[in-house]
């Protein structure tokens, strides 16, 4: 049996299985294991087919882990408007479609298989590559399918762990093996990648310091989670043979921090894309880094991204597999301010999109109170009751809103240079003609920032020198190490980044969390309304969940049964009812 692969895109690679009559013949118009790879170019598309998975994961962003964990923060609501009952239920710990999380599921396991491939085929390449070259194609494709498994080991929990590019009908894994095998990845990525610091490798490339960081966030979550002293370590097979500890972590994340070459950049608000050019020269909360020359770095030349997902000027709805629209970061889409009235000069620089993720107030207040004068605040918030005097609340049906809005991955609009606003900067900054508001955001998603990477060395070590860089950088005196100082820490420098729904939940603090949304002011279709619960209420849909989601119902049916659902999403009490 031959492994077909059909090419749907450049270096984008569709694999699937088949049967020939005659296993011997050579076929010269498709590719398959018996004729590819065989060339550096043919190992080349092949990694690039892997990664190229990844921007599949943000055509289909509301299923993804990234925007799931945002959505049932305790500091975001679902938002949306009226019929995006997937927005609020996901703010809600609750289900409204049976295989609303189904999309990410495929593409999930779409760069597994992808991986598997690659990492099954790659010494058939070894003729044609230098061995430091074929090792690092084998470290990244290592990382890459770690990465793939620890999302889905976030989302849901308990999953097949599928290990190679065999049909099986496998069942849920144990935890302990899954990040056993993430483990093994990851420490092969480690092993294989080499020592070059950051600026001398491609901007979205897997490198050895994004290996190290890597982890070290899955050893903290697996052993704060599922209470554990040590990670557990696979042989690559599916079965586990040790364990890496704490003091192992480390080493690594004190090899990222001292050797990687990465930093911090010394204004937080050079992070963000608010602060290019085109969009600083009429945001005034910028306009002194405009005056000054000094723009947001451009995805690329950010020293402070150790590992981040490439987005694209050229999305199209032509082209792809789910429609080249996945080339563009449709995040951005889905955070922007709901139209009509909004996302136009009323709200500038924050443009239209579906209205997903109000700011909980209480992320607002918590920070003022605790942090007073802490730039990062109004770097990562805007208050649009404070900003934005002709704010539409409530606009087209708008739910949940609560005033407050993100400003990190979220539309950002700009002016060209005959003084023309613009939907999304990027339609300036790479002369996208169309200036469509739902293709043209081209922001890449950082995954790994090296903050985050501080921030972890200051956890895994219990001092404080890690979070006080950090906090220098903003102009905050030093603090003396806790974990409670290091848990608030964590959540203002990372805020929206998709790394808070992980936190409380490995800090064992999301059902007090949680429940802190009750009661908070907001509006829904333009009517002011309260906060409240659904169902069993916050406590009770964690503890009945433990904060994983629902397996898509029709990979349940696929399995025949094999695959099993996961607790707390069989009951009515799960069902979404709209507000």
């Amino acid at each position: 049996m031959k492994k077909y692969l059909f090419m749907a895109a450049a270096a984008l690679l569709t694999l699937t299985t088949g049967c020939e009559d005659f296993l011997d013949t050579e076929s010269y118009t498709k590719k398959n294991s018996g004729n590819f790879p065989t060339s550096a170019e043919d190992a080349s598309n092949m990694v690039t087919g892997v990664y190229a998975t990844l921007n599949l994961v943000s055509t289909d962003y509301s299923s993804s882990n990234f925007f799931v964990s945002e959505l049932a923060s305790d500091d975001r609501f679902g938002g949306g408007g009226a019929n995006d009952r997937h927005f609020t239920g996901l703010g809600h710990l609750m289900n409204y479609a049976t295989d609303a999380l189904r999309p990410c599921w495929i593409d999930y396991y779409r760069g597994v298989y992808r991986a598997n491939y690659a990492l099954e085929t790659l010494d058939q390449c070894a003729a044609e590559l230098s061995e430091s070259q074929l090792n690092s194609y084998k470290g990244e494709v290592h990382f890459l399918r770690a990465y793939f498994f620890n999302e889905m080991a976030e989302l849901w929990g308990s999953v097949p762990l599928a290990l190679s590019t065999e049909s099986e009908n496998l069942p849920k894994a144990d935890p302990a093996l899954i990040y056993g095998q993430i483990a093994y990845d990851l420490q092969q990525a480690i092993n294989l990648l080499p020592a070059t610091p950051y600026n001398q490798t491609s901007s979205g490339r897997v490198t050895k310091w994004a290996a190290e960081a890597m982890m070290a966030r899955v050893f903290l979550f697996y052993t704060g989670f599922y209470q554990s002293a040590d990670l557990p370590l696979g042989d690559g097979a599916g079965a586990n043979s040790g364990s890496i500890s704490k003091d192992q972590v480390i080493s690594w994340i004190d090899d990222c921090v001292n050797n990687s070459g990465h930093s911090l950049v010394d204004d937080f608000r050079l992070l963000w894309p608010y602060s290019n050019q085109y969009t600083a020269s009429h945001y005034d909360y910028v306009k002194d880094l405009y005056d000054a020359g000094r723009y947001w770095y451009a995805d690329g030349e950010n020293p402070e991204q150790v590992w981040n997902i490439k987005m694209s000027s050229m999305s199209s709805w032509d082209g792809f597999p789910n429609g080249a629209v996945g080339y563009s970061n449709q995040w951005c889409l889905a955070f922007g301010v709901r139209s009509p009235g909004n996302g136009e000069d009323n709200t500038y620089p924050w443009g239209k999109g579906w209205g997903a993720g109000p700011v909980a107030p209480n992320l607002w207040n918590d920070w003022k109170e605790a942090e007073p004068l802490d730039p990062r605040r109004e770097a990562s918030i805007a208050d649009f009751s404070v900003e934005y005097p002709d704010y539409v609340q409530g606009a087209d049906r708008q739910m949940e809103d609560s005033n407050f809005w993100q400003k990190k991955v979220v539309a950002t609009q700009a002016y060209d240079e005959q003084g023309n606003r613009k939907n999304v900067f990027g339609s300036v900054m790479y002369g996208r003609t169309d200036d469509d508001m739902a293709l043209g955001h081209v922001q890449d998603l950082c995954v790994i920032r090296f903050a985050d990477v501080l921030l972890m060395q200051s956890e895994l070590k219990g001092d404080a020198t890690g979070m006080n860089l950090v906090r220098a950088r903003v102009g905050l005196p030093p603090v003396g190490y806790s974990l409670q100082a290091l848990q608030q820490e964590r959540r203002f420098e990372l805020a929206f980044e998709g790394r808070r729904w992980a936190d409380i939940r490995r800090w064992h603090i999301a059902e007090d969390c949680l429940e802190r949304q009750i009661g908070t002011p907001i509006y829904n279709q333009g009517l002011p309304a309260e906060m409240k619960e659904f169902g069993s209420g916050y406590r009770s849909r964690y503890q009945e969940t433990n904060g994983f989601f629902k397996i898509p119902e029709s990979e349940i049916d696929l399995s025949s049964g094999v695959l099993e659902q996961n607790a707390g999403w069989t009951g009515t009490d799960s069902n979404f009812p709209g507000w």
